[in-house]
């Protein structure tokens, strides 16, 4: 009789964890992932966060509101175009007297420059009068520059000639002024997605103008994918895939010559400027996606590799423990490939790996 009892709550014990796991699981496939997306305009560009939970009670004009002060904060440190900014202040000081600055501020340019030694100052903020003289930025010439010119912006152009010291920013020459265009984008992506995070959204992704950064799974529960764009050809717009990244956790920048165009006298150029001759590029690569953990990290060296040759490129990379790389290149036929730099795995590639 006691083993009949015994056996009998055995039985029942099984029958209830089969049945509490047959319920965790119905739960768990029951319960429907929503996206919940937030875009608006900042920087010049457009900007998209996307949001993925099983809570249906989220206060989503609380996240947008926090989200739009965050992007405002950042334009009102950062942008160029607005002329009572923090950095259009430092631009207009004729003085080589310190100047207090905020937190992101210092860190941005703490950043700028520890990149501008790595890259020997082909990564430089100090470039705003170079843009300004080939066309580019809030007050650009709508003519070629003169020799004469761009030697007399080169006197003023290099991280060197910009101090910052316990959260004060000062001029070696007070001529020179900076251009965080660079790496802002980047810089707007990280903060945006630490406040996500902070708000317990485990499934996260933050894009502003094509430079991005992500964690967790999509709504179908997969990998986030994020395409790479296939540069156009003689200028004409092809909106192709030249490859497919997909990751749990990653911040992307992708930079290239072929969407920022102007046009001086008839001729279209690249807003991609070497800070050390002045000159636009003109290389074997057509654009450079980077990987880091930090978007802002992740957009300087994208624009800072758009500025080398491949090679010089690829060296520095490999020297980098924080960063992947993937190019696309042209060779002398026009033909183009990819070259990749880290552990990277891509899908549905246009072209080939070399």
């Amino acid at each position: 009789m006691t083993v009949l009892v015994s056996n009998y709550l055995k039985f029942k014990s099984s029958r209830a964890q089969l049945l509490l796991g047959f319920l965790l699981f119905w739960i768990s496939c029951t319960s429907e992932r929503r996206q919940y997306t937030i875009s608006g305009n900042t920087m010049g560009t457009s900007y998209s966060v996307k949001l993925v939970s099983i809570n249906s009670g989220i206060n989503i004009q609380s996240i947008e509101d926090g989200i739009d002060s965050i992007l405002v904060s950042i334009n009102k440190q950062m942008s160029t175009w607005d002329p009572t900014s923090d950095i259009s202040k430092f631009n207009s000081l004729s003085s080589i007297e310190p100047l207090s600055i905020s937190d992101d501020l210092v860190h941005v340019i703490d950043n700028s420059i520890n990149i501008s030694k790595k890259t020997n100052g082909l990564f430089d903020i100090t470039v705003y009068d170079l843009m300004r003289i080939w066309g580019f930025g809030p007050n650009p010439m709508s003519s070629f520059p003169k020799n004469d010119d761009i030697e007399q912006v080169l006197k003023i152009t290099g991280y060197e000639n910009i101090n910052i010291t316990n959260k004060k920013i000062s001029k070696n020459n007070i001529k020179v002024k900076l251009d965080l265009n660079a790496i802002a984008k980047g810089f707007g992506v990280d903060k945006v997605f630490q406040f996500i995070r902070s708000e317990d959204f485990e499934d996260v992704f933050v894009e502003i103008g094509g430079e991005v950064r992500f964690t967790g799974k999509n709504r179908k529960n997969q990998n986030w994918s994020i395409g790479i764009e296939d540069p156009m050809i003689n200028g004409m717009t092809q909106d192709e895939i030249a490859a497919i990244l997909s990751f749990s956790e990653s911040a992307i920048a992708t930079s290239g010559n072929y969407r920022n165009i102007v046009n001086l006298d008839g001729e279209s150029l690249g807003h991609t400027i070497n800070p050390r001759t002045g000159f636009p590029i003109q290389t074997d690569v057509i654009s450079v996606t980077v990987l880091s953990q930090s978007c802002m990290i992740a957009d300087a060296w994208a624009t800072a590799l758009m500025v080398m040759d491949h090679n010089t490129g690829y060296t520095m990379v490999e020297d980098e423990s924080d960063i992947d790389a993937i190019w696309i290149l042209k060779d002398n036929n026009g033909k183009r490939y990819f070259s990749i730099s880290g552990d990277v795995t891509m899908k549905k590639m246009k072209y080939a790996i070399k």
